[in-house]
């Protein structure tokens, strides 16, 4: 299966900021199961983006703007190969605890063991633990499969009900929040209480007719990013889970990147030089595919957008030429700084 995919992403500032430095984690990443084909990222104002990958071999573009500008857009295209997922078994063997504890032991997987930035046990967290009855049973999946149905089903998914700084509190006390919290408590979860190692996963989730075939159709917006959780299982390696829309992760699932929690895989990343406030607007968009894009197909974000895009791509405006009078009082200044100069 082919998925075209466009992330535009347009920070507006209150006032023309002096310079901008971002760096972006757009670019889906290429394993056994999925291989990105193409990818370009376009950038207004003009500038030069540069790229390098992480320790985790995420792709990481980043670029500077030292120049004026009341906005700045940029335009992530992807043409993206997925392989069916082999299917996941619902349980597995009673010694898989052994084997698990194995493989972490003869493994370096302690980033994905110990608490992170937004992964970090709290008492509501252990009130829920208590609550979900969390502990080592049975064998490693089953109770993965477990543990993502009881987040799915215990809260409420909101759009915009946190912030993307939000601790997990924000979302345990009061029962909603969105794929990137859900992620963040499963992690804490599984990380702590059942001594897995997980990691976050970012990317994108296609919805579409083989979603609706599914089962329940996804919780989670088509026109945003998503985020689910890897845990590694013995004999079956990262296995993906999607607390939001209970599912687990197959060929609709589009990674970017992975690291211990958001703050190691936001999309977007950057300060700016200036006073001003920024308002962040993201469209995204995931289509089946047979072959490259095109790049004049409909996008979902307002129509002022498309100008944007062509800026990305145009040559920077050029300086008018000078009149002759300002060639004249330039040379006179020339004249002056060299006779100045001389002087003793």
């Amino acid at each position: 299966m082919h998925y075209s995919i466009r992330h535009l992403t347009k920070f507006l500032y209150s006032n023309a900021v002096s310079e901008s430095m971002m760096e972006t984690r757009m670019h889906p990443r290429s394993d056994a199961l999925q291989r990105c084909l193409t990818f370009h990222l376009s950038v207004s104002p003009r500038c030069r983006v540069f790229s390098y990958r992480d320790h985790l071999a995420n792709h990481v573009h980043h670029f500077d703007i030292p120049a004026p500008h009341s906005q700045l857009v940029i335009v992530a295209e992807s043409l993206v190969e997925m392989q069916p997922v082999p299917v996941v078994p619902s349980f597995l063997a009673p010694e898989a605890w052994d084997d698990l504890d194995q493989l972490v032991h003869e493994g370096d997987f302690w980033e994905m063991l110990f608490p992170s930035e937004f992964a970090t046990p709290t008492p509501a967290l252990e009130e829920l633990a208590q609550t979900f009855d969390v502990r080592r049973r049975d064998d490693p999946l089953m109770v993965l499969h477990h543990l993502s149905q009881q987040i799915y089903e215990y809260f409420d998914y909101v759009p915009r009900s946190t912030e993307v700084d939000s601790p997990i509190d924000v979302a345990l006390g009061s029962r909603k929040g969105v794929c990137q919290d859900f992620a963040h408590i499963m992690i804490t979860l599984v990380r702590s209480k059942l001594r897995i190692p997980c990691r976050y996963v970012s990317g994108y989730l296609y919805h579409g007719e083989s979603a609706a075939g599914s089962g329940a159709p996804d919780r989670s917006v088509a026109s945003a990013t998503h985020a689910w959780v890897e845990a590694l299982i013995p004999q079956l390696g990262w296995v993906g889970f999607d607390p939001t829309n209970w599912l687990v992760a197959s060929d609709r699932h589009i990674r970017t990147a992975v690291g211990r929690d958001y703050a190691d895989v936001p999309p977007t990343h950057g300060i700016f030089r200036g006073r001003a406030d920024s308002e962040l607007t993201v469209a995204v968009r995931v289509t089946p595919s047979e072959g490259a894009f095109t790049l004049d197909q409909e996008l979902p974000v307002p129509e002022d957008w498309s100008m944007l895009v062509e800026k990305a791509t145009a040559l920077p405006d050029q300086p008018p030429p000078l009149t002759r009078q300002q060639m004249m009082a330039q040379q006179q200044q020339q004249q002056h700084q060299q006779t100045s100069s001389t002087l003793p």
